[in-house]
């Protein structure tokens, strides 16, 4: 199986996508601080088994183009990348995969872009249904001046400082491997919240060996991709949460009506299990929950013959 790369021009950037495969085409988006390299183990399968397997970096990472401009990160944008690149590949529907930050932008995108939607997959990331407020103003809320992630995310360039003064010992902390005493630790904690204020991020990730899922040469990857692009692209799609609210405002009690796939992580801190479920209600041809036992936020690098398996079966409905 060869994965090729090519830059492709879509929506004012250069988007740089790695392929595999042909057939029926599945668009694979990754999340934070993630490159196209997370699906490296979904484009093997999809190819072997008659699909095309397509897997860009993300505005603002690896070797497309990061604008510097917080509001050229929104929504809008952001689908606007993905369907950009459907007309630059000429194709017309493709099935959508997001983990993390690429999940919001899928099912955004089914409901944003329908007619380019055939079906969308969740991983980790659930549906979630328009906030009833600013969402920052809800997470401040939730956070009770406790150290909240996204918050800490809001003040241009105070992130990135810390992230990029060594950008292995800040990916050591993400890629780390699943926790199951950590997880019922902050089982009852509201998502985002890792403790009392004070303090930056790299002080609530450990400074240890990254989880086992990746080699010496994969991490190096994503090492050389953020001190390639730094992380501000990454963090520019937290800083329009508020802006997406307001955006949006006509998607109040949309709906995603395309077939849909959600795979949860039983150990995933942030995007927990729980929050999938009653997805039905929004998302109604749900076709299944799929949990993953044993892994944490990282499910398609984690576990990625049990991903496989769950997107194989999910797609069969769209092979020619």
């Amino acid at each position: 199986m060869q994965i090729t790369h090519r830059q492709i021009e879509t929506n004012g950037i250069q988007m740089h996508v790695a392929e595999a495969g042909s057939g029926f085409p599945v668009l694979l988006c990754h999340g934070f601080p993630e490159l196209w390299y997370s699906w490296r183990h979904q484009m093997k399968a999809l190819a072997e088994t008659g699909f095309h397997a397509i897997a860009p970096d993300q505005r603002g990472y690896g070797d497309t183009d990061a604008p510097q401009a917080i509001d050229a990160y929104t929504i809008h944008h952001l689908v606007g990348d993905l369907t950009g690149l459907l007309d630059a590949l000429n194709i017309e529907k493709a099935v959508i995969v997001g983990h993390d930050w690429g999940g919001f932008v899928v099912w955004q995108m089914a409901m944003l872009a329908p007619h380019r939607v055939a079906g969308v997959v969740g991983v980790n990331t659930p549906f979630f249904p328009r906030f009833p407020m600013r969402p920052l103003a809800m997470m401040r809320a939730t956070a009770q001046d406790n150290f909240h992630y996204i918050l800490y995310f809001q003040e241009p360039g105070v992130a990135e400082s810390e992230l990029e003064r060594d950008v292995p010992r800040s990916l050591r902390g993400f890629y780390q491997p699943p926790n199951r005493e950590l997880m019922e630790l902050l089982r009852n904690v509201p998502m985002g919240v890792f403790g009392p204020a004070g303090g930056g991020l790299l002080d609530r990730l450990p400074d240890a060996p990254h989880g086992p899922f990746l080699s010496a040469e994969d991490f190096q990857v994503f090492v050389s991709g953020f001190q390639k692009s730094g992380f501000r692209g990454g963090l520019n799609w937290y800083r329009n949460f508020d802006r997406n609210w307001e955006l949006t405002a006509y998607l109040h009690n949309a709906k995603v009506l395309q077939p849909a796939l959600m795979v949860t992580a039983e150990l995933d801190i942030v995007l927990r299990p729980e929050m999938a479920v009653g997805m039905e209600a929004w998302v109604p041809n749900l076709r299944r929950t799929v949990l993953i036992e044993g892994s944490g936020h990282w499910t398609q690098q984690e576990k990625p013959a049990a991903v496989n398996a769950a997107l194989l079966e999910f797609l069969r409905e769209f092979r020619g």
